[in-house]
């Protein structure tokens, strides 16, 4: 027997159509002949034919109520049906069609058509089952695309994390490097990273520079601010670890720290120019002494030509330097600081930040600062 022969099973109580069926189809299928749709029945149990050919008019059980049996059973729905009918009645074919026969063959029928009409439907059966079985790999495959770009992402997502981790970490020990050359300024950073995050999220929760903060990463400017100091480590030690009060010359070498700062930042820049946090770096070093009255340095900025992330670090590189002790100075109180800085509001500081300011004054308190940590 050819196992690529499709398999085609007649079901007709009439002797003489069941041989000429046979006969002209015989030589291209697989034949089963059955006489009554009950046989047809037992015979499935064994055999699932690609195609049945069923008369309508037979005894006992016609076309009719066989082929809703076949299509209400889970095993045999989806054998297609051609029904074979020497009537000529039109309802009965609505009828059948729309209980799922795919055509209708009238008897007497030419060999030949039969032939044809029996090729047609299996070719179009074999296409659609090979749409089912390429829908399948596709889906199948579309699922491992799936998997696959989920597994990227988190791939992905995880290197980021990675280089991240990895760039505050640089960035933390640039940082510390400057700070502990300066030994009246521990915590420095640490601290005006905090102040700075408190900033940005009153200037959230009350909407105001909305539009500017909408293209910032956060994560990114925070990581960045500990660079705004970074200039000092070029200033050197006997006028950065001075336990005085800096002379006008000696305080005029000091200024030179922002512009030192940007320059150096640069030079990294110079290295990887796709990387924004030096871009956020460098507006945090050159920008962060100027004033919003213009009496500021190195450029004398005022007002809103000072870049927002400069105006807001200027609140928190203030606030910290008051409230911490120096060889010449004691440390202020949180109120006295917060005091200081109301004052500074249109002269000093940005008039809108230093509302923001008043607002979220509580948490700059380092009680609260040390208590969050612990």
């Amino acid at each position: 027997m050819d196992n690529d022969r499709a398999m085609v099973m007649i079901v007709d109580d009439n002797i003489a159509s069941l041989k000429v069926a046979k006969n002209a189809l015989a030589a291209s299928y697989h034949i089963f002949t059955v006489p009554s749709a009950a046989k047809m029945f037992d015979l499935l149990a064994r055999n699932k034919p690609d195609l049945i050919l069923l008369d309508i008019d037979m005894p006992e059980m016609d076309g009719l109520e066989a082929i809703k049996l076949l299509k209400n059973k889970p095993d045999t729905c989806g054998i297609p049906v051609i029904f074979l009918t020497g009537k000529n009645d039109p309802e009965s074919e609505l009828e059948g069609l729309a209980l799922g026969a795919m055509d209708y063959i009238s008897k007497p029928f030419m060999p030949q058509l039969l032939q044809k009409r029996v090729e047609l439907h299996l070719t179009v059966e074999a296409q659609k089952v090979r749409l089912e079985e390429q829908t399948k790999t596709l889906k199948l495959q579309g699922d491992e695309l799936k998997m696959f770009n989920e597994n990227l992402q988190d791939m992905v997502k995880e290197k980021t994390a990675e280089i991240l981790k990895l760039q505050n970490a640089i960035l933390t020990t640039v940082a510390n490097l400057v700070e502990n050359r300066d030994d009246a300024t521990g915590g420095h950073v640490e601290r005006t990273q905090h102040f700075l995050k408190t900033l940005i999220d009153g200037l959230d929760n009350w909407g105001f520079y909305k539009e500017q903060m909408r293209e910032w990463d956060i994560d990114l400017l925070l990581q960045s601010s500990q660079l705004h100091d970074v200039g000092k480590i070029a200033i050197t030690d006997n006028i950065l670890n001075k336990p005085d009060l800096l002379t006008t010359e000696e305080f005029e070498e000091m200024k030179k720290h922002a512009v030192l700062g940007v320059k150096i930042i640069e030079r990294i820049e110079a290295e990887t120019p796709d990387s924004a946090f030096l871009k956020y770096a460098k507006i945090f070093a050159g920008t962060h002494q100027e004033k919003w009255d213009g009496s500021g340095y190195p450029n004398g900025l005022a007002g809103e030509a000072i870049p927002l992330p400069g105006r807001l670090m200027a609140i928190a590189d203030v606030y910290d330097a008051l409230i911490s002790e120096r060889p010449y100075k004691k440390a202020f109180s949180h109120r006295e600081a917060v005091q200081i800085i109301l004052e500074g509001k249109g002269s000093h500081f940005d008039p809108i930040l230093v509302d923001v300011f008043e607002q979220v004054a509580d948490k700059f308190n380092l009680n609260v600062f040390y208590s969050r940590k612990s």
